[in-house]
């Protein structure tokens, strides 16, 4: 009986030691904030920028090459609202030392949390298997030839690459490359210059916006704010701040991640829209590839490559990020060992589930003109969908004085933190429904 006993507290003694020693990791030798602000540095910049993915990057040139700046202002609401719940999340992380699956499943039983898990896994294998696309894309880009065998061998070498790099590394090694992986992102300022857009117009555009009541322009703005918040990147953000043992007395320096890493990703949104707007207005883009091929022919080839670039950087990250804030979801949720320090003998089932999605990924990606792209749409919507009812469960957790303590929301938080839901909830209730009513008129 004493050693079965044993046997049962040893899992939870050294998750409790583990979790003591992340947290000990910023207390020594950091007596400087720079330093301070520097070792915690990451989960809110990788979770932000994941955001622009390839998804993103498609959606991002199809607003700037059909209404050029007209719709930079969305961007502007999205990155407000990104902050919010990425800054709730990322709080709760640190105080509790809990992902966002573990706390619902507590505090709202099992039924609910078994759904939720099941939306998020179908949804994030979909838009994992867009972004092994998106570097299928980035190749063809980089190749100008859209049959270029080299998909065939970039994409595999990705895939192994990201699966050994996490499976085989500490979450420090593995967040640092993450952080490298976001310096992709910055090929896209570069290209906004190279593409010689009217700065005037564009500052114009977002300080006094020119906001239509055409259905197709409101459609365009519902897309910008529903790619920019995603569930994954809420599962991941907060993971990934629980696993790094963040202590509450430095939680300062998280927020301060946040709000960079948020305002970093909005801005490199920001210039993807430029570049497309002033190089392909008023041209219809379908996709990533389409309008790197439109940027090579008005702006010249420069563009093309850093576009190809930063696609490129943005699909490994997200293609990274995805599978990874899956695993940590679902194992929380069920109570199954986690974390990307742990092999595959310690965390079977996270390891399992992030090697399963990418293989997946990888060898659908490899199918030879696969009609994937209303596959696409549904499980995006899908995705879409899941936003405010996570978002409800957030607050509703953040604002749990049991589990929070005196870091519950305060009044003036709560009222732009309701609006914000109100908000999401109506753009993804329009999104949806103009989505189905296009597919029954269509039919």
């Amino acid at each position: 009986m004493d050693t079965t006993n044993q046997k049962a507290q040893k899992p939870r003694k050294d998750r409790t030691e583990r979790k003591k020693s992340g947290r000990s990791r910023f207390r020594l030798n950091r007596s400087s904030s720079f330093f301070k602000l520097f070792a915690i540095l990451g989960p809110g910049l990788i979770a932000a920028n994941a955001g622009n993915d390839a998804g993103g990057i498609a959606t991002f040139s199809t607003s700037g090459a059909t209404y050029q700046y007209d719709l930079l202002w969305a961007l502007v609401v999205a990155g407000f609202c990104l902050a919010i719940v990425q800054e709730m999340c990322a709080r709760m992380g640190v105080i509790t030392g809990k992902g966002l699956a573990d706390l619902i499943r507590e505090q709202f039983g099992v039924r609910w949390t078994a759904v939720a898990m099941l939306a998020l896994l179908v949804a994030n294998t979909g838009v994992t298997i867009s972004e092994f696309l998106g570097i299928a894309a980035s190749v063809q880009v980089f190749a100008n030839n859209v049959h270029t065998p080299w998909v065939y061998v970039v994409v595999p070498v990705s895939g192994l690459a990201l699966w050994w790099m996490v499976t085989k590394g500490s979450y420090r090694r593995v967040e640092k490359i993450f952080l490298f992986m976001s310096l992709g992102f910055l090929a896209y300022v570069p290209a906004a210059f190279a593409s010689n857009p009217n700065w005037g117009t564009v500052a114009h555009s977002v300080v006094l916006p020119h906001i239509s009541g055409n259905n197709a322009y409101l459609l365009a703005a519902v897309a910008l704010v529903g790619t920019t918040i995603s569930p994954y990147m809420q599962f991941f953000v907060q993971s990934s701040v629980a696993d790094k043992g963040i202590p509450a007395n430095e939680y300062v320096y998280e927020k301060l991640d946040v709000y960079s890493g948020t305002i970093f990703a909005v801005l490199i949104a920001g210039f993807v829209v430029i570049t497309t707007g002033a190089a392909l207005y008023p041209h219809t883009v379908n996709d990533p590839l389409e309008a790197a091929m439109a940027l090579n022919k008005l702006a010249g080839g420069f563009s093309l490559y850093l576009f190809g670039i930063g696609l490129f950087g943005a699909s490994l990250l997200a293609a990274a990020v995805l599978p990874l804030s899956t695993a940590y979801g679902i194992c929380e949720a069920f109570g199954f060992e986690r974390g990307v320090s742990r092999s595959f003998s310690e965390a079977p089932v996270f390891q399992s589930i992030f090697t399963g999605l990418i293989i997946i990924s990888v060898l659908i990606t490899m199918i030879p003109n696969l009609p994937i792209i209303q596959v696409l749409v549904i499980l995006q919507s899908l995705n879409a969908a899941m936003v405010p009812i996570l978002l409800i469960f957030i607050i509703l957790l953040v604002n749990n004085r049991r589990l929070m303590g005196r870091h519950v929301n305060g009044l003036v938080f709560n009222i732009i933190s309701w609006a914000t839901v109100i908000l999401v909830t109506a753009l993804v209730l329009l999104l949806l429904g103009t989505t189905i009513w296009s597919a029954i008129a269509g039919g």
